[in-house]
Formats: C-alpha cells, sequence, structure tokens
C-alpha cells in the first residue's frame, strides 16, 4: 500500500509542478487552489508512504516521479525541447527509480 501511496503523491507533484505554470505568480485564483491542494496532498501521501518505507527511498523516488512527469508533459503541453540528451537523462533517472524499488 505505501508503495501506491508513494506514485499517487508523485503523480501529484506533477500537478503541482505543472500547476504552478498556470497560477502566472499565484495571480489566478482557481489554479493556485487547485495547485496548493496538490501540494499538501503529495506531502501528505509521501508522509504516509514514509511510515514504512525508508524516508531516503521514498523521497528519492517521490522527486524522481515528479522530475520525469514535469519534464516530460512540459515537452507534450508547453512544446519545451526533447533532445535525445534530455530524453536519455529521464531515462537515466527512471533506471535509478527502478533500481531503488527493487533494492527496497
Amino acid at each position: 500500500m505505501a508503495w501506491i501511496l508513494l506514485v499517487i503523491a508523485g503523480l501529484l507533484e506533477v500537478g503541482w509542478a505543472i500547476g504552478l505554470k498556470y497560477t502566472e505568480g499565484f495571480t489566478r485564483l482557481w489554479p493556485s487552489i487547485g495547485t496548493a491542494t496538490a501540494m499538501a496532498a503529495s506531502v501528505g501521501l509521501l508522509g504516509l508512504a514514509m511510515k514504512s518505507l525508508p524516508v531516503g527511498t521514498a523521497y528519492a523516488i517521490w522527486v524522481g516521479v515528479g522530475a520525469v512527469g514535469t519534464a516530460i508533459l512540459g515537452m507534450v503541453l508547453f512544446n519545451e525541447a526533447a533532445s535525445i540528451g534530455r530524453l536519455i537523462s529521464l531515462g537515466l533517472i527512471v533506471a535509478g527509480i527502478v533500481g531503488l524499488k527493487l533494492a527496497s
């Protein structure tokens, strides 16, 4: 169950990171409320997952899921560069996430 909570927390991190773009510096009400809600839920689920997972593993996976998801959505939603170097780097982060899961 902790792993499921951790993945959901990571996905919520993607949501709030992308949401920050839409808040326009927290000047837009509804995107700001959604982003703040996703932030709180993400950190709350991370905390619950850490009750039974090692802190280093849980935090690294949470950050990794957030970073990879945010970078991919940045490419899709905001036409950010999708260079081969960037994609390989994201693949390395995914490999690290998988490695941490297998080692736990």
